[in-house]
């Protein structure tokens, strides 16, 4: 069973910038790289919502509230996918998972992204 490792989570002042990765560790390269994978948010008394996704081609995704803010790209070979965040607000706080678009896989833990308001 795959493990979906998240990082690169911070706290970080509204305007600046973080890169958060996914590892998908136990996944064989075959296995993962035809996957759309997703990033999702969470935030305390809120369900679990939809970020960004990318295709197994590249294609991109994105949420309303982060489009030309963020940008998510994956490296097959290494079975990782990135969120390079920018221009951060303080709505973007939360928890950020990764997973397939069809949450398939089971959650990792996460990683903390704060910008303080």
């Amino acid at each position: 069973q795959a493990q979906l490792v998240e990082s690169g989570g911070g706290l970080v002042q509204a305007g600046g910038s973080l890169r958060l990765s996914c590892w998908a560790s136990r996944m064989i390269f075959s296995t993962f790289s035809p996957l759309p994978m997703s990033w999702y948010r969470q935030v305390p008394g809120k369900e679990r919502e939809l970020v960004a996704t990318i295709g197994s081609r590249g294609v991109t995704n994105y949420t309303d509230s982060v489009k030309g803010r963020f940008t998510i790209s994956r490296n097959n070979s290494q079975k990782k996918v990135y969120l390079q965040m920018s221009s951060l607000k303080p709505e973007d706080t939360g928890v950020y998972y990764c997973n397939t678009l069809t949450k398939s896989l089971s959650w990792g833990q996460g990683t903390q992204v704060t910008v303080p308001s």
